[in-house]
């Protein structure tokens, strides 16, 4: 039977109104990756973060609390139809990750306590091991996406930290000529090689920008950023376009409204878009456990009818990102992440003909 023949069967025979079963796949869906025409390619790595730990467990909590996500949506009557799959944890990539991730954290430590020279020989090598296993861990991704993309796939990477998904980024760049990025964050991610780490999370952007086919790159609910960043940007010559939150803010206070605001954003989109979401880019309620909370933020539905909007101008997300969704104290963090998960799985697929939503054709 082939894959078409099987992902076919399995939906005239599922049930989308039962509740998820804790043996099928994500979001209590039966399909396999190969079945699948969006795979999630999940990335338990959290090798430099700088305050919290706490994202490698990221995906596994995603999953268990997808289970819970009811699959209607009024806009995507027929979401679930698609076939979206979650692979399995590459247990090297978690494993390398929880080696390496105490390394790291004393290594930051000696860094705030000022490099006391008595632990030099103890830290100094720490960074170059970690760009090491992040090269490892980049090339893998690569491959591995690159492998999904061929097969005619639609690929969603879960993180883990923001560092994750450049080499995702480096597969969809050696397949289209051009796009550009739109980072839903509470941080730029623009700082050089942060704390030393070549493939910090705080430096996924600038190592993207390092592609030569991200033509742009544009920045939502942005507030915590430094001058270096801001200085980048400036002199960015429009490759960067910001939307701090500090703008959005002054907008919603001047009453416009968020339809008008979010045409200002896709005003700097091509017409292939590749979506990377920190979770902190959404206001700290929706995410407490995330690694580096910031005050502020947009509202989920904020953030949801931006992605809609996006997809309805007839822009195609190339791919997606959703990273920095760490378990924390309470379950909140997974079943916010997965909601959103659901969303840039869906909306991706319509915006590449996969599925119709409301007002939109497949192709």
């Amino acid at each position: 039977m082939s894959n078409a023949d099987a992902l076919a069967q399995k939906i005239a025979s599922f049930d989308p109104n039962a509740p998820g079963d804790v043996d099928s796949g994500i979001f209590g869906l039966p399909f396999t990756p190969e079945e699948a025409q969006v795979v999630v390619v999940p990335v338990p790595w959290e090798v430099t973060v700088s305050y919290r730990a706490g994202t490698a467990a990221g995906p596994a909590a995603i999953r268990e609390a997808s289970l819970q996500v009811d699959l209607y949506d009024s806009d995507v009557p027929n979401a679930w139809k698609l076939g979206l799959a979650m692979e399995e944890e590459d247990e090297t990539i978690a494993e390398a990750s929880r080696r390496l991730r105490p390394l790291a954290a004393d290594y930051i430590g000696w860094l705030e306590e000022g490099q006391p020279e008595a632990d030099r020989k103890k830290h100094e090598a720490v960074p170059a091991q970690a760009t090491a296993e992040g090269d490892k861990m980049i090339q893998w991704l690569k491959a591995k996406t690159g492998a999904l993309l061929d097969a005619g796939k639609g690929v969603v990477v879960l993180g883990g930290d923001h560092s994750t998904p450049l080499g995702y980024l480096q597969a969809l760049a050696e397949r289209h000529e051009e796009f550009a990025i739109l980072q839903f964050d509470a941080h730029c991610d623009l700082r050089p090689a942060y704390e030393g780490f070549k493939y910090s999370h705080a430096s996924i952007m600038h190592n993207a920008l390092q592609l030569p086919q991200v033509k742009k790159l544009v920045q939502v609910g942005i507030r915590d950023f430094c001058q270096q960043e801001a200085e980048f940007i400036d002199q960015s010559n429009g490759r960067v376009a910001l939307f701090s939150q500090r703008f959005l803010s002054d907008e919603k206070f001047a009453k416009k409204s968020w339809k008008k605001v979010c045409g200002k954003i896709i005003a700097q989109l091509p017409k292939k878009v590749y979506i990377s979401f920190d979770i902190d880019g959404l206001d700290p309620k929706l995410c407490p456990g995330t690694g580096t909370p910031v005050p502020g933020g947009l509202d989920f539905e904020e953030a949801t009818y931006l992605l809609r909007s996006i997809v309805r101008e007839g822009i195609q997300i190339i791919g997606c990102d959703l990273n920095e969704v760490a378990p924390g104290d309470t379950e909140w963090n997974a079943i916010v992440g997965a909601r959103l998960l659901y969303q840039l799985c869906n909306w991706m697929a319509v915006s590449q003909g996969r599925l119709p939503a409301k007002g939109m054709h497949a192709e």
